[in-house]
């Protein structure tokens, strides 16, 4: 009986419906190697200012805040919505919005084109050699 309890709480615990961003690829090393969910962008505000890997963020380059991804990794977002797709470097840390799995640069919003709603449905793939 006691095994059973154990074995009912790991399916429980690894198998529970939590609602969040879909894993499209089973994970490895705790990372997931593509997932779907809610993108947004950074606003010029946050031009000039030190990301958490200490750049300078530059809404003209080609990056991403993660929250887990190590920095350097590079991802290929696709906006679900319209096939667009852009390859960004993480240097930073985020989203700290709910449902958000990625921010990226407001250059890689114009190149997905969603500066105009602020927030996409993506994906987004961790490339190989990361």
């Amino acid at each position: 009986m006691r095994r059973l309890s154990s074995l009912l709480l790991v399916m429980v615990l690894l198998g529970g419906g939590c609602a969040g961003p879909s894993r499209d690829v089973a994970e490895v090393g705790g990372v997931a190697r593509s997932e779907t969910g809610l993108a947004s962008y950074y606003g010029h505000q946050y031009h000039g200012r030190t990301t958490a890997n200490g750049e300078i963020y530059d809404e003209n380059q080609l990056t991403a805040a993660h929250r887990t991804l190590p920095f350097g990794t590079r991802v290929r977002v696709t906006n679900l919505a319209n096939g667009r797709q852009v390859v960004l470097r993480v240097n930073d840390r985020g989203p700290f919005v709910a449902g958000r799995i990625i921010d990226v640069s407001f250059k890689a919003a114009q190149e997905l084109d969603f500066v105009v709603t602020g927030v996409v449905k993506a994906r987004v793939e961790v490339l190989p050699g990361n």
